[in-house]
């Protein structure tokens, strides 16, 4: 798809769609890639540019989730305030930062009904998306208008995350999703894998790859954590801090998702 047509589409899709929220899923390939971390510190630095920002969390209550980190304890969940339940200010919690969270155990919701956009009508959400035993993704994720994978930049944790996106690609069909490289300590290897899985996405895959950038290793993120916070909140000024508020910046010109721009053309 070229550009103008991109363009066109992109701007059917927003004069169509039921509200202007942008639902981002960010999953982390493997053990320590940081995903959560990288979900937790781009909706602060969303909502610290001023935006409505809504994080649901697929891991709670587990430890190292955001509401275990943030101690926040919601009195509902995404499925209370699909099902009528509960409303979303009665079941979801604020943390310091500005960020409202909710509890989305993976599973708890089928259909449309829980679809965050009912709901939340602009800014964004940001899924902290959680696997399942088979390597999937909850259909709450699979429904966003982009998926963010994030991976390491060490041999190991890249050619993991090449294989967990091939094998999302298969199992969910996904013409195109974006990746991050979480804790860099050199800038030049990290725009070399970058190139390296773009090229491979499209080359071996059909599937539109796109690098949303990197975010520099930091022992302060170690030292945010222990006082429950977000290297955002805690440290602004450090690099990592400086990364993640640039990418929050660029977030709303990224291309939509070649499926929801064909849904929005047709």
């Amino acid at each position: 798809m070229n550009k103008l047509v991109a363009d066109q589409a992109d701007g059917l899709r927003r004069l169509l769609a039921p509200t202007q929220a942008r639902v981002v899923a960010v999953a982390g390939m493997g053990q320590g890639a940081g995903g959560t971390t990288i979900a937790m510190n781009l909706a602060v630095a969303l909502a610290g540019q001023g935006r409505n920002v809504l994080l649901l969390d697929e891991h709670c209550p587990a430890e190292g989730s955001a509401c275990e980190v943030w101690d926040i304890d919601p009195l509902g969940s995404l499925a209370d305030v699909a099902g009528g339940r509960l409303t979303l200010d009665g079941a979801e919690a604020r943390a310091a930062c500005g960020v409202h969270v909710l509890p989305a155990p993976p599973g708890a919701v089928r259909g449309a009904g829980g679809d965050p956009r009912r709901f939340w009508y602009d800014g964004f959400v940001i899924v902290d998306a959680a696997f399942d035993r088979e390597g999937r993704l909850s259909a709450l994720a699979q429904g966003a208008d982009d998926l963010l994978v994030v991976l390491q930049p060490h041999p190991a944790s890249v050619t993991s995350a090449y294989a967990g996106i091939k094998h999302l690609q298969r199992a969910h069909g996904m013409s195109q999703m974006r990746f991050l490289v979480n804790g860099v300590v050199d800038a030049q290897a990290a725009r070399q894998i970058m190139n390296n899985l773009a090229h491979a996405g499209s080359r071996y895959l059909a599937l539109s790859l796109q690098p949303a950038g990197w975010v520099r290793f930091d022992p302060l993120v170690a030292d945010a954590w222990r006082l429950k916070k977000t290297i955002a909140e805690a440290f602004p000024a450090s690099h990592a801090a400086v990364d993640l508020r640039r990418i929050a910046g660029e977030m709303d010109g990224w291309p939509w998702r070649a499926a929801e721009l064909q849904q929005a053309a047709a």
